[in-house]
């Protein structure tokens, strides 16, 4: 892996040593994923609109599978030039990112990848510390995705006591949850999920159903549980301070202007792959159960004192984290629709300088 990343960078100092044509910008773009995987997918549709959308007046160049920025650092890589604009991870970020990381766990009822972009944009308007955190960075998309499950290699998941004693790997709001459930959670970037499953360190783990295609879980477990773990969108793509600062007024547009564009593709290729990941679950003999109504009902309850928990967990470092829980819950305004002081959310672009 060092090998290749030290011939990417190689290849990319080779590459700007090219001249371009005048009045042409070139924008490196970097990811941990592979150019197959559905977040790719939609990367390359957001690609392909902004040149198109620029006249050729604006090239991005990916840097696919890790060879630049790295799952835990990749906003301050992307803050310091590594590239210019970069899949960010603020969820699994060393530090600095205290409320983006606990306000994932604030989206009960939001079920849909929309849905859970808009509150989160209910969120980012209404709580300045979003924008400390995100500070040196401008967002270019938002992400949510397909609410998890459990996978699992040996043995079934029917309720919530199955739960006993299962190392999972699981999202960092879900670990004081699933250790009140008896089970012993740890979180990990997903890259490293696999060979973990394989090897029999993980008995399970909580991720929604197209993983079982785009990551190959069907390769490493037998079970699947539809318990709907809630989950929260979180800023996923973003362009660098001094990146944009480079730019002209007419190219920055396009940028602010592609936010839908790639927030909508990311939709897309999420719903796709979770009708892939079924399928492929299915064809490998994958067995799917559902949780029992009640036993989801209690999931739910214990999933919200949690969230408020941490919520409040954020105040000795200075975060009303408790004001950003109480935005999301009041946003949250049944049968799929997102609320922000009493209209309907609008997805948008938002600056969010120091």
């Amino acid at each position: 892996m060092k090998g290749l990343a030290a011939l990417a960078l190689l290849l990319l100092l080779a590459a700007c040593g090219r001249p371009l044509p005048p009045g042409v910008t070139e924008l490196t773009y970097a990811t941990p994923y592979p150019p197959s995987h559905p977040f790719s997918r939609a990367d390359q549709r957001w690609i392909h609109w902004v040149e198109r959308q620029s006249g050729g007046r604006m090239r991005i160049r990916p840097i696919w599978s890790g060879a630049l920025l790295s799952a835990d650092m990749s906003m301050e890589e992307l803050r310091h030039g590594v590239a210019d604009i970069g899949l960010i991870t603020p969820i699994y970020t060393r530090g600095g990112t205290h409320l983006i990381r606990v306000q994932s766990g604030f989206y009960s009822g939001a079920d849909t990848v929309e849905a859970q972009v808009q509150l989160y944009r209910c969120i980012e308007r209404q709580v300045p510390e979003i924008a400390h955190e995100l500070a040196g960075l401008r967002v270019l998309a938002v992400q949510g995705g397909l609410l998890p499950g459990v996978a699992t290699r040996e043995r079934p998941i029917r309720r919530l006591s199955d739960l006993k004693g299962m190392r999972l790997r699981a999202p960092t709001e879900l670990l004081p949850l699933l250790e009140r459930l008896g089970a012993d959670p740890v979180n990990m970037p997903m890259g490293e999920v696999y060979p973990a499953l394989a090897k029999g360190v993980l008995d399970g783990v909580v991720a929604p159903i197209d993983t079982f295609k785009s990551l190959h879980f069907a390769e490493v477990t037998k079970y699947y549980n539809t318990l709907a773990v809630p989950r929260g969108a979180y800023p996923a793509r973003a362009i660098s301070a001094r990146a944009w600062n480079r730019l002209p007024p007419d190219q920055q547009r396009i940028l602010d202007d592609s936010v839908a564009v790639w927030e909508a593709a990311l939709a897309d290729e999420v719903a796709a792959s979770g009708e892939a990941g079924r399928r492929e679950a299915l064809a490998d003999g994958i067995a799917i159960d559902a949780m029992a109504p009640s036993e989801q009902a209690r999931f739910d309850r214990l999933y919200l004192d949690d969230a408020e928990r941490n919520a409040r967990s954020l105040l000795p470092l200075g975060i009303d984290g408790p004001a950003a829980f109480k935005v999301a819950r009041a946003s949250v305004a049944g049968a799929g629709q997102i609320r922000c002081d009493g209209a309907i959310a609008r997805q948008e672009g938002k600056e969010i300088w120091q």
